[in-house]
């Protein structure tokens, strides 16, 4: 078998080549990039059975000819090109996944659905982090319930590096961006309605290592599938909220203009602030883990559920504490995204998630043997009850080498 990961050369991407190089349930494993360079590096790190190959995603032709024949298609590239590589992959008739389409992509995306049903062709929409995990745990902890009024999920971090940069990006910093300044979309009340970003601020205490954080609301994908999927639940609200070492200083990026797409003249040039801010941060080494820096960042998802079960009240969190891969050089965010991008791969291309259409996580992964696979990579999570607090699970380190 063998798996094709594109953007295979990125600050998640590799890590989903590295940990499906060393499964042992693909024969090959492709790291594809616009950038051979990165491409090639990617595959000398995984090592095994991984090979690189060069893609320009834009080229749906040349992407489609790359998947043909391969067991599954991974979409580690900037979400804006999601739709296009799901096309692709499409053609090519290869199940496909990606890690996230922050809402508004993640809603056009799955109004493909009767297309690729009619092509008994799947897709797997938001199967990395959060978006990923926090869908299928939002469903693990609803599915006793009879009804669901409320799910508020919030993720908070900090990171404790020693001597590290002040501001890093360990995931695509114009997502980032993208969620400092875009709308955040809100479920409440049966519909949508747009608050401001960075709104509704609230501290929230995700326990040790993170401990009480700002949390805010910014644009994500979880809302924009999870009131459909529970819909029958009769789900009222749903709504994201994140925060943590370094948004302020994105949150002041943003309020400066430097996300923005719209051209400046400067010196009688013409500047388009955004790709100055991305070519600053490249210079500047802030993408991804600088070298030479022991990361020590750590991740935690709290999902609030309300609801009720046989007309009684039932209040419960399901929680993940995501912890950094410094023997990979890797990031907590860099490390969740990469493995569960992978897990999803595996049970692809293994038949475990199977079916047809444009499928949310939480409609197509299986809840315990996802989790148990992130444990496996050193990935607590728990249901707050019936299970015990995240805080007394014993601390699973990812395993070395």
């Amino acid at each position: 078998m063998r798996a094709v990961v594109l953007g295979g050369g990125g600050l998640t991407g590799r890590c989903t080549v590295r940990d499906l190089a060393r499964g042992g349930l693909f024969d090959s494993v492709v790291a594809a990039d616009l950038d051979p360079s990165l491409a090639e590096e990617a595959a000398r790190i995984a090592g095994g059975v991984a090979t690189s190959a060069t893609v320009d995603v834009r080229d749906r032709s040349a992407v489609a000819r790359l998947l043909r024949g391969a067991s599954v298609a991974v979409n580690a590239v900037q979400y804006s090109f999601n739709l296009e590589v799901m096309e692709a992959a499409r053609e090519a008739r290869v199940p496909y996944l990606d890690f996230g389409g922050l809402f508004h992509m993640t809603r056009r995306q799955l109004a493909r659905d009767a297309a690729f049903r009619s092509d008994g062709a799947l897709a797997v929409v938001g199967l990395g982090q959060v978006p990923g995990i926090s869908n299928v745990l939002a469903m693990a902890a609803t599915a006793d319930l009879d009804r669901v009024d409320s799910i508020v999920l919030r993720d908070g971090w900090r990171d404790l590096t020693v001597d590290g940069p002040e501001v890093s990006f360990a995931w695509s910093p114009s997502t980032f961006l993208d969620e400092m300044v875009l709308p955040a979309v809100v479920f409440e009340d049966g519909g949508y309605h747009d608050c401001p970003p960075m709104s509704g601020a609230e501290e929230f205490d995700f326990g040790a290592p993170v401990g009480r954080t700002t949390v805010y609301r910014t644009l994500h994908s979880e809302p924009a599938t999870l009131p459909e999927s529970l819909r029958e639940k009769g789900l009222r609200r749903c709504e994201w909220k994140e925060g943590g070492t370094g948004i302020e200083v994105l949150r002041t990026m943003a309020a400066l203009g430097l996300a923005s797409d719209r051209p400046l003249e400067v010196a009688g040039a013409s500047v388009v602030p955004r790709e100055f801010t991305l070519a600053l941060l490249k210079r500047g080494g802030l993408l991804g883990v600088p070298p030479g820096t022991v990361v020590n960042d750590w991740e935690a998802l709290d999902i609030e559920v309300i609801g009720s079960s046989a007309g009684r009240p039932v209040a419960r969190h399901a929680v993940a504490r995501f912890p950094p891969r410094p023997d990979w050089h890797l990031s907590a965010t860099q490390y969740a995204v990469g493995v569960a991008g992978a897990i999803g791969a595996e049970m692809i291309a293994s038949g475990t998630i199977r079916g047809a259409g444009v499928l949310p996580p939480e409609r197509c992964v299986p809840a315990e043997p996802f989790r148990k696979a992130l444990g496996a990579r050193g990935i607590d999570t728990a249901l707050v009850p019936p299970e015990p607090p995240l805080a007394r699970l014993r601390s699973l380190r990812p395993e070395t080498g």
